[in-house]
């Protein structure tokens, strides 16, 4: 008789059941897609100047609120896979013409080169010179979509590829790109310039890129001639400083990490033969490379170390970061730099952005 009493309310024990998981999966996509923080125009910081104020006034975008995308907009993670991997739902197709350069130790440069759609605005003759983030090259989905909206406003853009990015391009030297080597882009640089006198140059840097045409402009005042502007976009500005915190859990850094590493990994190792191989004339730094390192690193930290540091010559993970890290150059550079940061970038630890902020004199 209890048993039959008891019956009728596990039904009810259930539904309570699904209540209770419908609410956590709920409180969980609220919590990962961040859909309570509140939107805000972007946090500006410059020195007072006609052109900043000039600026101010005719780019509204610069401060109005920032309304992102719904649902998945306020999410820093998700807008890295959707925008990094899988670009927009009609990524462009922007058709150039891509460029072979022979650099003095005998590695290939290559960069794509992109004619305007249309006449710039002011009628000048302006050429993009771009440098993608790690790894990257002209044919990635974001790379495309920059260049085709530049060139429908009437920029020519010249965009490099990471030296050994390009799968289907063979390394010509035992080396390849590294975090701050100017080399391949001064010489896309010096190009532009020789066979387009006539005109001026913005330069633009994504990620990795940002850092290495910022120490480009700083290294030397000669390059910052025709130069009208720099923009860096999501840079870091210090690896010595990052280095801690790419290996943070927070924000799932250490995960990116993980990731990023072992596509640099891939990538190293496709090129195996022309940086390793026995029939290579490499230099001494790279004689005592481990590769049993290599295949068992899980950070990019590691494969700086075992393997990046030595197409230089440095003689510990230290000297690289400090040495190729743009921190040291910023205050070199006197065309006008615009450094942008997303306060949601789960690469980019915020305690990194003291660095632009105390070149504005904020800090």
């Amino acid at each position: 008789m209890n048993a039959m009493l008891e019956t009728p309310e596990l039904p009810a024990v259930f539904d309570g059941v699904k209540l209770a998981a419908v609410a956590a999966v709920l409180y969980v996509i609220v919590r990962c897609l961040n859909l309570k923080s509140p939107t805000a125009p972007p946090d500006l910081y410059f020195q007072d100047s006609g052109l900043s104020r000039f600026l101010l006034k005719s780019c509204p975008l610069l401060t109005k609120e920032y309304i992102p995308p719904l649902i998945w907009g306020k999410s820093g993670h998700i807008q890295t896979a959707l925008y990094g991997k899988m670009g927009r739902v009609r990524s462009p197709h922007p058709y150039g013409h891509r460029k072979f350069i022979t650099m003095s130790d005998g590695a290939t440069s290559t960069f794509d080169l992109f004619e305007p759609l249309a006449e710039h605005c002011v009628g000048d003759d302006i050429t993009m010179v771009i440098c993608p983030g790690i790894a990257n090259h002209s044919e990635k989905q974001y790379i495309r979509t920059f260049v085709d909206y530049a060139q429908k406003n009437g920029y020519r853009c010249a965009v490099l590829n990471h030296l050994g990015a390009l799968p289907n391009i063979e390394l010509t030297s035992p080396r390849m790109f590294t975090y701050g080597c100017t080399w391949e882009f001064g010489a896309m640089v010096n190009y532009i310039k020789k066979t387009y006198p006539q005109t001026q140059l913005v330069v633009v840097g994504f990620s990795l890129g940002g850092n290495i045409v910022c120490k480009y402009l700083g290294e030397t005042q000669a390059n910052q001639e025709k130069v009208l502007c720099c923009v860096s976009v999501c840079q870091g500005y210090s690896a010595l400083r990052a280095q801690e915190t790419f290996m943070q859990w927070d924000q799932c850094r250490r995960f990116y990490n993980f990731l990023m590493a072992d596509n640099m990994k891939k990538i190293i190792l496709s090129h195996r033969q022309a940086l390793f191989g026995d029939h290579v004339k490499k230099p001494q730094s790279l004689e005592d490379t481990d590769l049993s390192r290599l295949y068992t690193a899980t950070s990019l930290m590691q494969i700086d170390d075992n393997v990046m540091r030595k197409f230089h010559g440095y003689s510990s993970l230290k000297e690289y970061y400090e040495e190729e890290s743009c921190m040291r150059y910023l205050h070199r550079i006197y065309v006008p730099l615009m450094l942008v940061n997303a306060a949601d970038d789960p690469l980019v630890h915020e305690s990194l952005l003291t660095i632009p902020k105390s070149l504005s004199g904020y800090l």
